[in-house]
């Protein structure tokens, strides 16, 4: 941004030294002058688009720490004149804080290794075998990742709802409320999004030049040693990608969760999604703190930005390689 606006002060200068003025300037510096010109436009663009996803966060932020009086203050918009760690304190609490933030990064971090795991084997059946019905089974892979979620869900529901396991029956006859389906459902491909998680792994698969599955064959490689010895070696920045995505989406879900799961384990999207009746609950009983009509936006954002620590903080620690995964999927090759 400062060379930008460097760049416009000598722009600025040179017009004025110039003589014959802008038109002159402009007829033999056209180029140059289109150059800066879609820079400004580009910034502005990004400026724009930033502010719409950066708001919210900073509103949310803001609100968290403000006070029972800070929020009825029509002066006080963005800093809390006095500010109130206690909400997070309540938050916390209501949230049911320690048990829902063990279960969510249990469950998503189980739930993003199985879905690597099947995606990734499912994409290289796809990227480098042909078989009979390959195009029919892609295209029902292609129609699951655009059909709405919605529409699926009943018929998952009724197929999982009597559906056997080594650990005994799910739901036996009482519905699902459980997150052994939502384990069940991502070894069966049917986990959160898992049709982009596949189709991550088929486009980069087929950017592994043949010459080495081809060498891999001479040796005596069966396709088990090929997948394993090649692919996966040559995809590690890939598998963080879409093992981030996987854990990201699963702990974001709260739609697909409460319908399955309901209230059968506590998890911080579904404690979001209830907090006005649990904090309703816990008002009733007399355990919070302060005025409950006016504190309860305040406590609301500050569970929100709880639940979204855990994120930030994956996203920090593998920033690194999610950033080459992503640049990795864009290469083309043989």
């Amino acid at each position: 941004m400062k060379t930008l606006v460097l760049k416009l002060k000598n722009f600025l200068q040179l017009i004025k030294e110039k003589e014959g003025g802008f038109k002159e300037y402009y007829r033999t510096h056209k180029v140059r002058i289109n150059r800066v010109i879609s820079q400004i436009f580009v910034y502005i663009f990004l400026i724009t688009i930033a502010y719409v996803f950066v708001y919210p966060v900073m509103k949310m932020i803001s609100i968290s720490f403000m006070s029972s009086s800070d929020l009825v203050n029509p002066e006080v918009i963005w800093i809390p004149r006095q500010f109130s760690f206690n909400n997070y304190g309540v938050a916390w609490r209501v949230l049911n804080g320690k048990e829902s933030l063990f279960n969510s990064i249990k469950y998503s971090t189980l739930l993003a290794v199985l879905q690597t795991v099947i995606s990734a084997v499912t994409g290289f059946a796809f990227a480098r075998y042909e078989f009979r019905g390959k195009k029919v089974l892609y295209t029902i892979l292609l129609l699951s990742f655009i059909i709405p979620v919605p529409i699926l869900l009943i018929t998952q529901y009724n197929m999982f709802s009597n559906f056997y396991t080594e650990i005994g029956r799910i739901g036996a006859g009482k519905g699902l409320y459980t997150y052994e389906s939502q384990i069940v459902m991502a070894l069966f491909g049917q986990g959160v999004n898992s049709a982009i998680l596949i189709l991550i792994f088929v486009n980069f698969f087929k950017m592994i030049p043949n010459d080495l599955y081809e060498a891999g064959k001479i040796d005596g490689a069966n396709p088990l040693q090929l997948f394993w010895h090649i692919t996966i070696k040559l995809s590690l920045s890939t598998i963080v990608v879409v093992f981030l995505f996987s854990f990201v989406w699963n702990w974001n879900e709260a739609y697909v969760t409460d319908f399955f799961v309901g209230d059968g384990i506590d998890l911080f999207t579904n404690q979001l999604g209830k907090f006005d009746s649990l904090f309703g609950t816990r008002a009733s009983e007399g355990r919070t703190e302060g005025d409950a009509l006016q504190l309860v936006e305040s406590f609301k954002m500050a569970a929100t930005v709880i639940s979204i620590i855990p994120l930030l903080i994956l996203y920090f620690v593998g920033q690194k390689s999610f950033v080459e995964g992503i640049e990795k999927t864009g290469i083309t090759g043989e």
